[in-house]
């Protein structure tokens, strides 16, 4: 039997229900960096750990029996794929959290009325791009777009979308500037199942405990923001410059207080802080993400990594975003990794498992989705699949993937899962881009004001 268990926000209290129901699992705790936690009374139990939205994939291809995860993550799925092999076996009563679809205080856009009646095109921006389709639909919306995220959708209202799709969690205020127009799903921690495991397997020994373990109780009400005022926008005439989030975050601002710019960290929307050089507006989103939106017009710069930048051209050569500086640092390797347990030292051997049949099909993981897919096509790895990730991919290998094309630094985090590299794409570090073509409100010396700083930074480093 296989579980799969989250990882983030619902690992605590998971980890509560699991030793409640008598499943004393070791290594699964918030302190825990294990993605293989072993529950001592049940061995023939056969657990991993993963990023909450690649569990119902996981579930529903089969790989897994069983998994544990907030049912917008089920529902996301098949929204898309209403015929994916899924049972919602058991609401397990914690982890509540609600979808609501947000619009900025200053639009004309307060209620379902409001959107139906609206003639213009309206841009939804979401990570779960799926239900915001079916939203659009449903509301029969007349023009209408999604912009599919990584995350921070409460970015991108009102400057580059007209509404976001976001997750908000009990007690929890709207997003500054925000408020919601409706509530699209109310969701809490779900125990899914694979439709055929759940039919020809004996799942009773977890299922049974989880099931009487778990108990139902009303989720708290999720507070309402009311009109808050917003916080600095982006306006016509102003520099776009789009900034990382998460661990980017801060080596982009140590390397932009090198070249004299620095953030005002005191303005209540962490989204949108103010910033020292005049005619520069500042949103802080994925890096992930930026390629795409700079592409599309929405910003005229930002600071992502280059391998974020090779993937996207890699999918749209043709794209409109060049890279402007080489920022140096935050540097990785993009590399192909394989289980120590697979006897292969290169791709070479690799292609050669396939074709004398030893590997009937070979599974690649990873979130360069577009670099592995050109990688295994220029490396005559076939026939392949690819299994797309969110994070944490090093955990996919050997069970659920052959080869994982993955950015590394140290090469720690891959020993410890008993993994090698077999091959190294290229080199990646921290870089400045923009768009060839300015936009029709933007000049160059306006640009020069975030450009000259940091090509001056780098040539005084």
């Amino acid at each position: 039997m296989k579980l799969a268990l989250p990882k983030g926000r619902l690992l605590p209290l998971t980890s509560s229900l699991l030793r409640d129901a008598g499943l004393d699992f070791e290594g699964y705790d918030a302190t825990s960096r294990s993605y293989r936690p072993v529950c001592a009374g049940m061995p023939q139990l056969s657990t991993k750990v993963f990023n909450e939205k690649d569990i119902p994939i996981q579930v529903a291809v089969g790989n897994y029996d069983l998994g544990i995860c907030g049912r917008e993550w089920v529902e996301e799925l098949l929204a898309k794929y209403p015929s994916s092999a899924l049972v919602k076996v058991k609401d397990l009563g914690f982890g509540y959290s609600e979808l609501c679809m947000a619009a900025t205080v200053d639009q004309n856009m307060r209620s379902l009325d409001d959107l139906s009646g609206y003639n213009g095109l309206i841009s939804i921006a979401s990570e779960y791009p799926n239900l915001a389709e079916k939203f659009a639909l449903q509301a029969r919306l007349r023009r209408f777009r999604v912009l599919p995220l990584w995350g921070a959708a409460e970015a991108y209202p009102p400057d580059t979308s007209q509404l976001a799709l976001i997750s908000r969690t009990p007690g929890q205020a709207m997003h500054t500037g925000l408020i919601s127009i409706t509530s699209i799903l109310d969701s809490s921690a779900f125990l899914i199942a694979n439709r055929l495991s759940w039919e020809t397997k004996d799942l009773s020994p977890v299922v049974g405990r989880l099931y009487h373990t778990s108990t139902m109780r009303d989720p708290e009400k999720v507070t309402s923001a009311g009109d808050s005022p917003l916080g600095p926008r982006f306006a016509r005439g102003k520099v776009r410059l789009a900034l990382a989030d998460g661990h980017q975050q801060a080596p982009t601002l140590q390397f932009l207080a090198r070249a004299g710019i620095t953030l005002n960290e005191d303005v209540p929307d962490s989204r949108r802080p103010g910033i020292n050089v005049d005619g520069v507006s500042v949103k802080i989103i994925r890096p992930q993400d930026m390629p795409l939106q700079v592409a599309n017009g929405n910003f005229d710069l930002a600071i992502t990594g280059e391998d974020w930048l090779a993937n996207h051209l890699t999918r749209f050569p043709s794209s409109p975003v060049r890279k402007i500086l080489t920022l140096g640092y935050g540097t990785v390797r993009i590399v192909a990794v394989v289980s120590n347990n697979l006897p292969v030292n290169s791709p070479e051997e690799l292609r050669s498992l396939l074709t004398n049949g030893t590997m009937e099909r070979l599974r690649i993981a990873s979130e360069y989705t577009d670099i592995a897919d050109r990688y295994a096509h220029e490396n005559r790895l076939s026939p392949y699949r690819l299994i797309p990730t969110w994070g944490a991919s090093e955990v996919f290998l050997p069970e659920d993937a052959d080869l994982l094309i993955e950015n590394v630094q140290t090469g720690k985090t891959l020993a410890e899962n008993n993994l090698k590299i077999i091959d190294t794409l290229f080199e990646s570090s921290a870089c400045l881009i923009g768009r060839r073509e300015l936009a029709d409100d933007i000049t160059v010396e306006q640009l020069a004001k975030v450009i000259k700083p940091l090509d001056q930074a780098l040539k005084e480093a």
